[in-house]
């Protein structure tokens, strides 16, 4: 076993260092997320395939909701004025992110950005609840007003 002591010098550099172990990753947007658009239709960025399963923070504006209080939304690149899923599907921006929270929270007006970190995931999947259809989701989601 190594006994020696760690000089004063290494441990003022590590500590120095940890400011950045701690800070959050910068959050993406909206725009970050997706790529291209092919025959298939609007492709997640080749940067965001590689945080599939992960942890991210997405910046953007809530849709507005079906209700006061709810265990989703739709994040949008810019704010909308009217509920997605009251009007025509060709009414909105096909660049979403659907929002499954972690638990039920009230909702926000749509003229205030805000920041959603949680768990990324790509590939149709209709929710059980709702019958909607998402691509792109973050899931265990928590969001604040920024």
């Amino acid at each position: 076993m190594n006994t020696r002591p760690i000089p004063r010098r290494a441990l003022l550099l590590g500590a120095a260092g940890l400011p950045l172990l701690a800070r959050p990753a910068a959050a993406w947007t909206i725009g970050d997320l997706y790529g291209d658009v092919t025959a298939d239709g609007l492709q997640l960025s080749p940067g965001a395939r590689a945080q599939l399963g992960r942890r991210i923070t997405v910046t953007g504006y809530m849709a507005p909701p079906l209700k006061a209080e709810s265990d989703f939304f739709v994040l949008t690149r810019f704010p909308m004025s009217v509920c997605p899923f009251c009007s025509n599907a060709a009414d909105w921006p096909t660049d979403i992110v659907v929002i499954n929270l972690a638990r039920a929270s009230d909702m926000l007006g749509a003229a205030y950005a805000i920041e959603v970190s949680g768990v990324l995931e790509y590939g149709a999947k209709i929710d059980p609840g709702t019958g909607f259809v998402s691509l792109v989701r973050l899931v265990e989601a928590r969001w604040r007003r920024v």
